[in-house]
């Protein structure tokens, strides 16, 4: 029995460690406090994350914001701005007395990175004057956010379209953002490309908002409104009225052409033809995904050349506005538009009607050029 009490005795001081607690983002500021500790084998450390969104993600001396391969990483912990108890926890224990270097990854490699405002930490760093103290380790970080900073504040260089050669500034940069979101009685978490002056990724409702857009009709070869403002799980609703028209996303770049990007399509509504003797009008929705900003056009003939485009979100204290897109469709599509870009029409050369048959050549050829 003695020898048994020994030996639990001797490993004691392996289970039973020293706690360390350190509070995450507290009161809102950027830091670990403390930010660094010095702790033996065994010991454990507990993160405990307060309101807003960050992590503990380890690090190496020569790479303070990036991540170490292999090392450990809490993920994202977003804790709503009301909530004061149970807070979230991550614990990581001590396996010798070689440094460790955290920090958090929130809004990483970008200028908003809450690493290079000095959000690190440390466990059995050198001592101040030592090469790897904690005070260079930090100063490294804040490096990094000084840099990341300057790069953003350089003006974005000119690129050209997507021919033609005219010159259109270049696409603005996202910056990755995590957010909890606090709707009614719902609670959610969404990561996002925040770009300049976009708008908060909060929905108006937990349904989303119902914006209408007339396409065509009356009042010309235009969509009514051609720009809106629109939140995450709002629905745009195409109204489509007399002639024959689409909705088709395409791009900044190349405005009268589908979008095509990293192997995925962009939204496309269709040919849909109206009689004018129609008085209710057939629709098309799109739900908005994001803020990020959505260009799109009618790819009936020479329809986008004309201006008739659309935007939802755009810039409109940028070069990128939706003014500036309409002139690039104009300025690439315009007069030249039988050069540059096909003429579209319904498939298989007929026009569907709303009663269900499809018309033969000699009609379709009369309807198409009614409707255009």
């Amino acid at each position: 029995m003695f020898a048994s009490l020994s030996a639990g005795l001797a490993l004691l001081p392996f289970v039973l460690g020293a706690v360390h607690d350190i509070r995450v983002g507290q009161e809102g500021k950027l830091l670990f406090e403390p930010e660094a500790i010095f702790a033996q084998p065994g010991d454990q450390v507990v993160f405990h994350f307060y309101p807003k969104n960050h992590t503990v993600t380890q690090s190496s001396f020569a790479d303070p914001c990036g991540p170490k391969d292999g090392g450990f990483n809490s993920g994202f912990q977003p804790v709503a701005a009301n909530q004061t108890d149970h807070l979230p926890t991550y614990t990581i224990t001590v396996n010798n007395t070689d440094p460790i270097w955290a920090y958090c990854a929130q809004a990483a490699r970008t200028p908003n990175t809450h690493c290079g405002k000095g959000m690190v930490f440390s466990v059995n760093c050198g001592p101040d004057g030592a090469p790897n103290s904690f005070t260079n380790f930090k100063n490294s970080a804040l490096a990094v956010g000084e840099a990341l900073a300057g790069a953003a504040a350089t003006p974005a260089a000119s690129t050209t379209a997507a021919y033609g050669d005219l010159t259109i500034p270049a696409a603005p940069v996202p910056t990755p953002v995590t957010k909890v979101i606090t709707l009614q009685a719902s609670t959610w978490t969404t990561t996002y490309g925040s770009y300049p002056n976009s708008p908060d990724p909060t929905p108006a409702t937990l349904e989303g908002k119902v914006h209408r857009v007339i396409v065509g009709g009356s009042n010309g070869n235009i969509f009514e409104p051609s720009r809106i403002t629109a939140l995450p799980r709002d629905t745009v609703v195409f109204e489509f009225r007399q002639k024959n028209h689409t909705v088709t996303q395409s791009s900044f770049e190349d405005p009268c052409r589908p979008l095509s990007a990293d192997a995925q399509s962009g939204f496309d509504s269709g040919f849909i033809p109206v009689a004018d003797s129609l008085t209710e009008f057939p629709t098309w929705n799109y739900t908005v995904k994001d803020t990020a900003p959505v260009w799109a056009y009618c790819r009936q003939g020479n329809h986008c050349g004309a201006g008739m485009v659309f935007a939802i979100n755009s810039d409109e204290s940028s070069g990128r506005s939706f003014n500036a897109f309409k002139s690039v469709a104009q300025t690439l599509n315009g007069t030249a538009a039988s050069q540059t870009t096909p003429t579209n029409t319904p498939e298989n050369g007929a026009v569907s009607t709303r009663s269900g048959f499809a018309l033969g050549f000699g009609a379709v050829a009369a309807l198409l050029l009614s409707l255009l």
